[in-house]
């Protein structure tokens, strides 16, 4: 399309900007913004994000606008609950007050730092994060996604055993970067960037008996893993929650061998399933724990890598061995310290069991209502899925919902499991119009397709 004269980019920023700045819209500004916003998709971000987009709905330029609490609302003045959360995001809720104010606070002294002087915020945070966690968890190495944590507790497992070998499960999700998508086991993501690490292996998730074989076979042969990395209960995959004995048993395999234990609960943390986190209903401390997502109250992007002093301590000796200019920045980490706050102080993880049960009490009475079309629910806190007979099905259940004000969305690439996770905000009363909304949305399919 071509380079254009520093004027002309002058002048579209200054649009932009603008624009950004605007709260409302007429209806012909709102109707050049709707064709600049497709046009700018189809020729500078993915075109294909038009023709595969997340949220199903009639209108398919439809865009969040203005967001509170748990609902948002669009270009066009239309509210919605936001059942989807940014998959395990907006725990705290879209902009609480709070949060919002902590960050502007430190906006008004210093949005990032040199990365040479010490940055208390990171200190306080980190502190913070040692007392929360579960276990003998002590020190934090931060970064602003999910998948570099994982990233980084890979690479605190391999300095801390020596090892280079990892054990992840059938159907995990850890990240897309090189070292998380190896042990992401999936082939839709993974085929096309084959060969990945060489040293990663599978087992089935929530079988502990092959586990144990696998990891004496790994011993005899020399190859045993730096790391066991789970998911506490698998997200992407559809909300695949392990027998009870399963995560207490891989903290027993990895005390015995000598074994990192990396937990990724960067969907699953920060009180999503009910408690502060998912590891915390087997009392069991993993060596390694990664966060993500919802850590920094849904305002700047943030992600940790929380470490027992064994994991971490090959980093004492050279503290940039792994590094990252912007990760833990002094905007990010005030989000997560006001993230903690507000879910220590509004006990959110309780508020979390409670809205959970009440969407699992009304979608079983779905289950009831339209059995050959949900088939089953499951789910742990407000970490839940309804599981359709099949994704066409699934789809449009979720077109309908949008319809009428409610946002679901699917496993990424699949429509039969959809996944329900909220802001652990959700009052009662938006629990119960989410369900009338999917009780109208299922009649109508329903009625057509059955």
């Amino acid at each position: 399309m071509g380079r254009k004269s520093f004027d002309e980019v002058l002048k579209y920023t200054e649009y932009a900007m603008k624009t950004i700045g605007q709260k409302t819209m007429t209806d012909d500004e709102m109707n050049k913004f709707i064709a600049e916003a497709e046009f700018n998709y189809q020729n500078h971000v993915n075109p294909g994000f038009l023709e595969y987009r997340k949220a199903a709905g009639g209108d398919q330029m439809a865009m969040e606008w203005i967001c509170e609490g748990d609902t948002f609302t669009d270009l066009h003045g239309k509210q919605y609950i936001d059942c989807l959360g940014g998959f395990g995001t907006f725990n705290c809720g879209h902009r609480h007050p709070k949060i919002v104010q902590n960050v502007k606070n430190q906006l008004d002294k210093q949005p990032l730092a040199s990365a040479e002087l010490i940055e208390a915020n990171r200190g306080l945070l980190a502190r913070i994060l040692a007392d929360v966690t579960p276990g003998d968890l002590q020190y934090t190495f931060f970064t602003s996604s999910g998948t570099e944590s994982v990233e980084c507790g890979l690479k605190m497992a391999a300095l801390s055993t020596g090892r280079h070998y990892f054990v992840a499960f059938k159907a995990d999700f850890h990240g897309k970067t090189h070292g998380s998508l190896s042990l992401t086991a999936k082939a839709d993501y993974r085929g096309p960037f084959l060969p990945l690490l060489q040293g990663a292996r599978f087992a089935p998730f929530g079988d502990l008996d092959y586990l144990k074989k696998l990891i004496e076979i790994q011993e005899y042969i020399g190859e045993l893993p730096a790391a066991i990395v789970f998911e506490p209960i698998q997200g992407e995959a559809g909300v695949n929650i392990p027998p009870d004995d399963f995560i207490p048993g891989i903290r027993k395999i990895c005390d015995d061998y000598g074994i990192m234990m990396i937990a990724d609960e960067v969907q699953t943390g920060m009180g999503r399933t009910g408690k502060m986190f998912a590891v915390d209903h087997y009392d069991v401390a993993p060596d390694i724990l990664c966060l993500g997502k919802a850590i920094s109250g849904s305002v700047v992007p943030l992600s940790a890598t929380v470490c027992t002093e064994k994991a971490f301590s090959g980093m004492f000796e050279n503290p940039l061995l792994h590094s990252t200019t912007t990760g833990g920045n002094p905007l990010a980490t005030s989000a997560g310290i006001g993230c903690i706050n507000v879910l220590l102080s509004e006990n959110l993880p309780d508020n979390a069991a409670k809205r959970g049960a009440q969407f699992m009490a009304g979608l079983e009475k779905l289950h009831q209502k339209y059995p050959k079309l949900l088939v089953t629910s499951r789910g742990r806190g407000l970490m839940i899925a309804m599981e359709f007979c099949d994704g066409d099905k699934g789809y449009e259940v979720v077109y309908e919902a949008f319809n009428r004000g409610l946002l679901l969305s699917g496993s990424l690439i699949n429509a039969k499991t959809i996944r329900i996770e909220p802001p652990l905000t959700i009052s009662e009363a938006n629990v119960d119009k989410a369900l009338n909304i999917l009780d109208e949305s299922m009649d109508v399919v329903y009625k057509r397709d059955f």
